[in-house]
């Protein structure tokens, strides 16, 4: 048993405080980055997404991320709160992102941009999917150390008190995410991405399946959001979202099947 006593404050100058929540989107974005331009110069070299392509997309992802996880979040999760209290929107500092929105937000941007640059979509989609693993471990492990998204009340030996709640001994339901969205699902999308004959848009459709499996699996370990609880008996609002991209994943895998997709050798 493990007693929760982190400091979502890494460092406070008075003025302007560092939290760990903004520092695993920064970390999870350079590194992101990074990983994509190193995919692009080894598997991309025929075709039309450059390295200077994933440079110039930063600004959009970023933008993307934060407008569409922000709205996803005020949206789906806590619409009457920010209605009373509107200012509140903009305190993105404080938590508050929506997984789902923030993939919604990527998506619109990704078009818009493909367009304007006259790539393909479903080749820079691809990529997005091998790195997008790496910020969401970062953004589950600031979860946890927020002492947010509690898991639910368990005598398992690995399980965490977190005080500011209440004293009974729950899942570390973060850390699960952080394993399975982060480790598990990075692992397994690059292995098919790194096939000789991968297919394209395939990797996006095992991103998309693939999360919202993992992610309504450890929904049955986590607490619902108390001023949301479950929609339906034990079915809460994240696996309906998650069921909801699960149906968006599968459009993909019958474009695939359909041969819409070429196969890039």
């Amino acid at each position: 048993m493990f007693v929760h006593n982190f400091n979502p404050i890494l460092f406070d100058f008075g003025i302007i405080a560092i939290r760990w929540y903004s520092l695993a989107y920064i970390f999870g974005i350079i590194l992101g980055l990074s990983y994509g331009k190193y995919l692009i110069k080894k598997f991309y070299f025929q075709q039309n997404v450059k390295i200077h392509h994933l440079d110039d997309f930063l600004i959009w992802i970023v933008i993307g991320i934060i407008l569409g996880g922000r709205t996803g979040y005020v949206l789906f999760y806590n619409l009457q709160f920010y209605l009373e209290n509107p200012l509140d929107i903009f305190k993105i500092w404080t938590g508050g992102m929506s997984f789902h929105g923030g993939m919604l937000g990527i998506i619109i941007a990704t078009v818009f941009y493909v367009k304007k640059n006259n790539i393909s979509f479903w080749l820079l989609t691809d990529i997005l999917a091998c790195v997008a693993p790496i910020g969401l471990f970062f953004g589950r492990i600031a979860n946890f150390i927020n002492g947010e998204l509690i898991g639910k009340p368990t005598d398992i030996a690995w399980s965490v008190i977190f005080p500011l709640h209440d004293n009974l001994p729950r899942h570390p339901s973060q850390l699960y995410e952080a394993l399975l969205e982060g480790v598990v699902l990075f692992v397994m999308i690059n292995f098919i991405f790194r096939k000789k004959n991968r297919i394209v848009g395939l990797s996006s459709f095992l991103f998309l399946f693939l999360y919202s499996l993992f992610r309504i699996f450890a929904e049955f370990f986590r607490e619902p959001d108390q001023h949301i609880g479950y929609i339906f008996p034990n079915i809460s609002l994240g696996m309906i979202l998650s069921l909801i991209t699960i149906m968006l994943s599968l459009i993909i895998l019958i474009k695939i099947n359909k041969n819409d997709f070429k196969k890039n050798n």
